[in-house]
């Protein structure tokens, strides 16, 4: 067997492993980039943290390290609330509401299961307290997520934007944003229509008191701040408030609708991120960091266990997932894989073949670890230059991202915990139909419409 294909083989036994076991897939991937470096490819310790991404760390750390600190001083709950003011109570709206905050969440930085892990108690209370389709609700919080989640100044998009630069392949950051954002917003209305949204304008408007009383937020300490999750469809304690009464059962909750200067100050450092990072073209981790040590300086009440909710989970999946990838990138993997697709002599059958690769292993692991080993692995097959290469990356980023409502990936499972009354073996089954619909059909016209362009 050659090395290559044991390289390849490896990584497949991590990802398995990692979705069975419940195992960080970056750690896996720092022991295979060790057993695989060492044993297969005769590299030494420098050779295999030679991969080792510095830049992805600062910005991983940095970034959530901003947002850890929003979501201590109540900055994200703030936001909440004033969404649902914005829209003066009507029902028909919250769902768009939802989706709006948790694509604002993702652009501004936050990893996308934390936003959902925000958003999606509040989102799944309203719901239930007016009679929406939790399938909706939680469709538009998770596809709110992803919309949001390729910003410049985003986790993914900073991610994907990174090995782009790193492998020498033509990017557009804008072009990555907007395609994700539109096949999230149409999916969305196509939710919406389906799925009762329009039957939601009869409802009219709920007072605004009354509004305020049904978003209790999730209990900060519960909420797993780095996005991460089981799977296992056990909620955090959320505090979701079931009845207008619960804020008012909790007085130990800081008022929400009310701006405080630390929350101003917040406030201004993510305006502050996004005007250094895309008019001043400033390095986004080292803004965020030290925006996030000059809030912790000035309040360091409000920001004492922010360092901890980092999210050091997904700092370790990334990180480990590319050094793995740089390991194969020297061993001459990559060139041999990348050969092998290209090799199929039809460069779009290759094309969409790695989309759904994208989305069928995403739907069951990381969609991170997954766009941090395809887009690499699709290097010497874009070389060719039959493909285009910034819609052949787009259309990978959101196949491997949009099938995120899968029950089996982490933000479908925090759909699932967080939605109360509700048959959870019926809920579940609708978001695995749900999820796969979407693996079907996604990838296919992702592929149509951003990558056969570009053919030739």
């Amino acid at each position: 067997m050659s090395p290559e294909l044991i390289s390849i083989l490896v990584l497949v036994v991590v990802f398995v492993i990692a979705t069975t076991r419940s195992v960080n897939m970056g750690a896996l991937a720092f022991a295979a980039a060790f057993a695989v470096g060492e044993l297969v490819a005769d590299l030494d310790a420098d050779g295999i943290f030679a991969g080792f991404p510095g830049d992805l760390f600062v910005v991983l750390v940095g970034v959530t390290y901003l947002f850890a600190i929003a979501r201590a001083n109540g900055t994200t709950d703030w936001l909440v609330h004033a969404s649902i003011r914005l829209v003066r109570g009507r029902v028909a709206l919250i769902p768009w509401v939802m989706f709006a905050l948790t694509g604002a969440l993702t652009a501004i930085g936050a990893v996308s299961p934390a936003a959902v892990a925000i958003v999606a108690p509040i989102a799944l209370s309203f719901a239930a307290r007016y009679g929406i389709s939790p399938l909706l609700m939680g469709a538009m919080v998770v596809h709110g997520a992803q919309g949001g989640g390729f910003s410049p100044i985003s986790i993914y998009g900073t991610i994907v934007n990174g090995i782009v630069e790193r492998e020498h392949l033509p990017g557009n950051a804008v072009f990555l944003f907007l395609a994700s954002l539109i096949v999230n917003l149409v999916i969305a209305g196509v939710m919406f229509v389906l799925f009762g949204g329009l039957k939601l304008w009869a409802q009219g408007a709920v007072p605004l008191d009354e509004a305020h009383g049904a978003t209790g937020t999730p209990d900060r300490h519960d909420a797993p701040a780095d996005g991460t999750g089981t799977g296992t469809g056990t909620a955090p304690s959320s505090g979701t408030a079931r009845s207008g009464t619960a804020v008012a059962a909790r007085p130990e909750t800081p008022d929400t609708t009310r701006l405080t200067p630390a929350r101003v100050a917040t406030l201004t450092a993510l305006v502050a991120l996004v005007v250094a990072v895309l008019v001043f073209d400033l390095d986004a981790g080292l803004t965020s960091i030290t925006l996030a040590v000059i809030l912790s300086a000035a309040w360091p009440q409000d920001s004492r266990t922010a360092v901890g909710q980092i999210a050091w989970t997904t700092v370790l999946l990334i990180c480990g997932v590319l050094t793995y990838v740089g390991v194969l990138d020297q061993m001459g993997t990559i060139k041999w894989a990348g050969e092998g697709v290209g090799g199929i002599g039809v460069p779009l059958l290759a094309a969409v073949l790695l989309c759904y690769i994208g989305a069928i292993v995403s739907a069951f692991a990381s969609s991170v670890g997954i766009m941090g080993a395809l887009i690499p692995l699709a290097v010497p097959f874009l070389a060719q230059g039959e493909i285009g290469a910034v819609g052949m990356v787009a259309a990978l980023a959101v196949s491997a991202t949009v099938v995120d409502v899968s029950p089996f990936s982490t933000n479908g499972a925090l759909v699932l915990a967080a939605a109360p009354d509700v048959d959870r073996e019926r809920f579940f089954r609708q978001l695995m139909i749900y999820g796969g619909i979407v693996v079907a059909v996604v990838p296919a016209v992702v592929w149509l419409v951003m990558v056969v362009p570009g053919f030739g």
